[in-house]
């Protein structure tokens, strides 16, 4: 029965704010067959393919300006790389589902119209995620394409950190704290669950670090709080987005300033972040660590101190901490950060070993510290190859 599924794929597609995800699974192997990124998405944009072997691949030329182009300079390089391609799904990351989409979802052109009223909430993302959707309709007529959420992992959350205090008409209609980066999320605490179950009892905080940037408290495997908020600016300060602010600041721009909502939208989501507080240096903390200027220390400064300060809220909110894991872009990649964030936590017991850290190890906590400190790569196109698999009934490996 399972022969015939051999030979057919599953294509996920993941768009993020600058960047482009794109990886092909079989079937039954959770080692992708060709993996690719755009990065940097615009003047400067990239775009690089491997195969399985992880040789880089001959990449169809394309615009690489926008998320629709480079989807489908992807698309065409990998059609002529496997023209036998026998595709059996499509997964799409799609940042928000609102309160309504708590799981993987088939899109239908329904489901399509209410995400698309869903774009306000999230329009750094979600224009780009519906986009992708239409360009592989386009490309792949008849394929089943399939919606996996960013909020759904955080629908469980209490009350008190689903809502605001504002009249409760508002949270009726929908205005509440939705979380994002749920995908990325959801593969951590599989993974924690299977490499450390003991830390997937208690109490977890995980903070995803990159251009975009949250942190979750997960107390016995459940999302109970996210640093991220009705829209995804909220929380710590991103590669371009601000991050908490007083409601006042923007008062005051469309008082003071006479901005409008356009371009106080352009400014939040932009022009601010890493962005913003280097004075334009750059939104990639890699070209700010290489900088070593006052613009750069200044950014790198409060980013470090709006997760250590986050940090402290997501314990609280749990009544203390047994494991810190980071995951993410600059979490994986940035020991300088890990080191930073880490500082002066003794009284959390979080104590790093630099040695471990400095090799991004998967344990970078020292012997005795009393908190696990850990980085787990996120895999977000496994979470979704995976619910793509499901919707296409794939059926369970037969034995050899």
């Amino acid at each position: 029965m399972t022969e015939d599924w051999k030979n057919r794929v599953f294509l996920t597609l993941n768009a993020g704010s600058s960047s482009l995800k794109v990886a092909l699974y079989g079937a039954y192997d959770d080692t992708p067959i060709i993996t690719g990124q755009a990065d940097r998405i615009g003047p400067e944009g990239t775009l690089k393919l491997k195969d399985g072997e992880g040789q880089p691949m001959q990449v169809v030329a394309g615009d690489l300006t926008t998320h629709d182009g480079a989807l489908g300079a992807a698309i065409a390089t990998i059609r002529t790389a496997r023209p036998d391609l026998r595709l059996a799904a499509i997964g799409h990351r799609v940042v928000h589902g609102g309160a309504q989409y708590t799981a993987p979802v088939v899109l239908t052109p329904e489901v399509m119209e209410d995400l698309g009223k869903l774009s306000s909430f999230a329009p750094l993302h979600q224009p780009h995620n519906l986009a992708g959707v239409r360009t592989a309709m386009a490309a792949f007529p008849g394929v089943p394409q399939v919606a996996c959420f960013d909020t759904a992992f955080h629908r469980g959350q209490p009350f008190v950190n689903d809502t605001f205090a504002i009249p409760y008409r508002y949270y009726e209609q929908g205005v509440r704290r939705y979380g994002f980066h749920g995908l990325s999320y959801d593969y951590v605490t599989g993974e924690l669950q299977r490499i450390a179950p003991h830390l997937m009892a208690g109490r977890v905080v995980v903070a995803h670090l990159g251009n975009g940037a949250s942190m979750c408290a997960i107390y016995r495997g459940q999302s109970v709080a996210s640093s991220m908020g009705f829209s995804a600016l909220d929380g710590l300060p991103m590669g371009t987005r601000c991050g908490q602010i007083d409601p006042g600041v923007l008062l005051y721009m469309l008082d003071q300033e006479k901005l409008d909502t356009a371009q106080i939208r352009q400014i939040l989501y932009n022009e601010s972040g890493l962005m913003g507080l280097s004075g334009g240096l750059s939104n990639d903390m890699r070209s700010l660590e290489a900088a070593d200027s006052p613009e750069a220390h200044r950014a790198i400064d409060y980013f470090v101190f709006r997760i250590q300060r986050e940090l402290g809220a997501m314990a609280a909110v749990m009544g203390g901490i047994d494991a810190l894991v980071f995951c993410g872009g600059i979490g994986e990649n940035s020991r300088v950060v890990r080191r930073r964030v880490c500082e002066r936590l003794g009284w959390m017991g979080i104590e790093i070993d630099h040695g471990l850290n400095a090799q991004g190890s998967q344990i970078i906590s020292s012997e005795f510290a009393r908190t696990t400190v850990m980085v787990v790569p996120t895999h977000e196109e496994l979470v979704i190859a995976r619910a793509a698999r499901a919707v296409a009934g794939v059926p369970a490996k037969e034995a050899a």
